[in-house]
């Protein structure tokens, strides 16, 4: 047995490693924001598109986003590398950014919705909402629409995602949104994903017809990574640690992102879903256009936005 698995090892990991985003689209001149970018799967996104084009690290964490900052210039020379504070768990944070990036920034082309919380013990954002709910959906939901004129005024324009296989065992509880009545941090992550892909399918059909030139907007899935997002999660980082031969390193994770961002193919894919860059199966929930609506209504609400 030992020797069978030495022998099949390079190919259980090729198996593992999934799809590979082939493009070698050149970004010069463009502009690409990327939450949560200084560490995991966002890390390496950064560090591909920065061999590309101008990469904005938006991050909580100043000092750790400084540090990835430094190692992606210093890695692929392009000083064009920068650091922004975003804290997705407080609105107040969030409308500061955009506000500093419209007025530093004159150009938007790229937006990639990475940064996410997973397993947190019950805890509410600044504003009061549950945490996985308030930074993975409703933090990226207000950022998009604060930079979406940008993106429009610059279109071609993506929208990235980034959800989870998790979206399949979640659901949008309506009348425990905050789970104050029924808390479970495992579903607590799969509502907030499915919230995800909701938002993408919902956001894509608005934005149908309403750019001049094209934009596109998917979600994705970037497969079960070896990275610190299980970390509130002793168990889960227990097992990630034994099994981590069976996950995605963090570049392989990354590749699904790179190609939503920049892949030839999919300049006229829109309100999709990926995994391996390619096409993969959304849950029925996720396809529920009423679920969609009612989520984009609440959203807008529980944000004090009026989203049209």
């Amino acid at each position: 047995v030992p020797v069978l698995l030495f022998v099949a090892a390079p190919y259980i990991r090729r198996y593992v490693a999934g799809g590979r985003c082939k493009s070698t689209a050149r970004l010069e001149g463009k502009v690409v924001i990327i939450t949560g970018a200084n560490t995991g799967i966002g890390k390496e996104t950064a560090r591909d598109l920065a061999q590309r084009g101008k990469v904005i690290i938006a991050c909580r964490d100043i000092a750790k986003a400084e540090a990835a900052a430094s190692e992606i210039q210093a890695e692929t020379g392009n000083q064009q590398v920068i650091v922004k504070k975003l804290d997705l768990a407080d609105t107040k944070s969030i409308r500061e950014f955009a506000e500093k990036f419209l007025a530093e920034e004159k150009e938007l082309h790229i937006l990639i919705n990475n940064a996410g919380v997973m397993l947190c013990p019950y805890s509410k954002t600044a504003d009061g909402f549950e945490m996985h709910l308030g930074v993975n959906h409703l933090g990226h939901f207000l950022l998009t629409f604060l930079l979406l004129e940008r993106l429009k005024q610059c279109a071609p324009a993506r929208i990235v995602n980034v959800s989870s296989l998790a979206h399949h065992g979640g659901r949008i509880r309506f009348h425990d949104l905050h789970g104050e009545k029924c808390y479970n941090r495992g579903l607590a992550y799969c509502h907030s994903k499915l919230a995800n892909v909701l938002f993408t399918r919902e956001l894509a059909r608005r934005l149908q017809g309403k750019f001049q030139r094209q934009a596109e907007l998917n979600a994705l899935h970037p497969g079960s990574v070896y990275s610190e997002l299980v970390r509130h999660s002793f168990v889960m980082t227990w097992l990630w640690k034994i099994f981590s031969f069976f996950l995605k390193t963090p570049c392989e994770g990354a590749q699904t992102s790179i190609y939503c961002a920049v892949a030839e193919e999919l300049d006229s894919v829109t309100g999709q879903y990926f995994s391996d860059c390619q096409p993969a199966y959304v849950s029925p929930r996720g396809r529920d256009d009423e679920t969609a609506k009612k989520l984009w209504s609440v959203s807008c609400e529980l944000l004090g936005i009026q989203w049209d």
